[in-house]
């Protein structure tokens, strides 16, 4: 049944791809579309049935992800950033119990798994719920302790009173994004890499790209080191430590033409509609208190991060919360936007994990895409109409025309 879900949301997901005018977004769609095509055929095929085989494939997922955590964690080392590397190792020792047998058999050891991570999932839940119940009503959730381990959120807005009304026809939140290969000029190509950490120019120089985000008529968040860093390849792993040894002395740019004409025009840019510039504004109020740069825990796309996140703070908000939830809780889009979160959490804010979330984000507060079904409707009649217009005309057609 899993499997069956699985591959009709990876067939639901290949109706967006047709209608995505972005190269980019297209090519996320592809991938997520792949995905989710791809696993639910694991989980359907019988030759996957095998308890050996689907051990194996657990214990590689496992294995690939600890491996990549503890490389990251020992990289950037980043506050807490042995957590991670621990969370790491402990999925070093569920691949290795996986294929061993122990302490149960295969199929044993993926239930006790899938046990232990729902369990722990819906600890998480219990605990972020009990503080939200005494959470005061001016504070932002971002305040919660849940949200402290990176020092991200310290600046999230602290409000008296109720918000004032949000006209329609306000001007809409903007995200400009430089990405490492737009903003550079770039000889060979190293997709993942490229996309969502650094690429190499063609002098051998390092670009990481920039983020920005605007708010009309007089809101600009760009943060900057102040003086230019030039980062070849041989130093650059050394500058992505988060040490404090690696702070330096910032600048806020104060608008897109000044960016422009220093550097050059945006690669992306993204609206989004809903969103509170009262808790923005007050959000830039307190982060602007120090221009401490930091490639890696206080950088131009952590600040944009966490601007958007306290705009989007009760975008959704409603007469009925509990449906809302639950509506939330169906989207698949909200645990992409939770995967994308994550990924961040555990390396840093890139502008493209930035480019990512925030257009995962639009889709959930704007909601500016039609819901799944008419999508899916739209495409099989599309499909139908396609198909007659494709048929070959019928002999009375062709009489029709040759009397005409």
């Amino acid at each position: 049944m899993t499997g069956l879900l699985v591959l009709f949301y990876g067939l639901v997901s290949v109706v967006p791809i047709l209608v995505a005018a972005d190269r980019a977004e297209r090519r996320v769609k592809v991938l997520r579309a792949s995905l989710a095509l791809f696993s639910g055929g694991v989980m359907l095929f019988s030759p996957f049935h095998s308890e050996w085989v689907l051990s194996l494939i657990v214990a590689l997922g496992f294995a690939t992800d600890g491996v990549v955590r503890i490389f990251i964690a020992s990289i950037f080392r980043f506050p807490r950033w042995r957590y991670s590397a621990s969370y790491g190792a402990a999925e070093l020792v569920a691949a290795l119990c996986l294929l061993l047998q122990w302490p149960l058999s295969h199929t044993g050891n993926i239930t006790l798994g899938i046990g232990l991570f729902i369990g722990l999932s819906g600890w998480m839940m219990l605990r972020m719920g009990f503080m939200l119940r005494n959470l005061e009503e001016e504070v932002a959730i971002l305040m919660l302790p849940i949200f402290a381990g990176r020092g991200w959120h310290d600046h999230a807005p602290i409000l008296i009173g109720a918000d004032p009304p949000r006209n329609i026809d306000d001007p809409p939140l903007l995200l400009h994004i430089w990405t490492p290969v737009g903003s550079a000029n770039v000889t060979s190509r190293r997709l993942v890499i490229d996309r969502y950490v650094a690429a190499v120019d063609a002098n051998g120089a390092i670009s990481t790209g920039h983020a920005a985000l605007e708010m009309a008529p007089d809101l600009y968040i760009s943060h900057y080191p102040a003086e230019e860093i030039e980062r070849s390849s041989d130093d650059f792993i050394q500058a992505l430590n988060a040490d404090p040894r690696n702070d330096v002395k910032g600048r806020f740019v104060p608008s897109l033409a000044l960016e422009v004409a220093d550097w050059c025009p945006p690669d992306v840019q993204l609206r989004i509609h809903r969103y509170n510039p009262r808790r923005l504004r007050a959000f830039w109020a307190g982060y602007r208190q120090s221009d401490t740069y930091n490639v890696t825990n206080r950088n131009c796309a952590v600040v944009v991060a966490a601007g958007l996140e306290a705009a989007l703070e009760g975008a959704l908000a409603g007469r009925y919360p509990w449906l809302r939830l639950l509506r939330l809780l169906a989207d698949p889009d909200l645990w992409l936007a939770a995967l994308v979160r994550g990924r961040a959490e555990s390396m840093t804010w890139t502008p493209g994990f930035i480019l990512d979330y925030a257009r995962v984000l639009g889709r959930i507060v704007d909601r500016r895409e039609a819901p799944w079904g008419r999508r899916l409707r739209g495409f099989l009649a599309a499909l139908r109409a396609r198909r007659a217009a494709n048929l070959p005309s019928s002999p009375d057609d062709d009489s029709k025309v040759q009397t005409s």
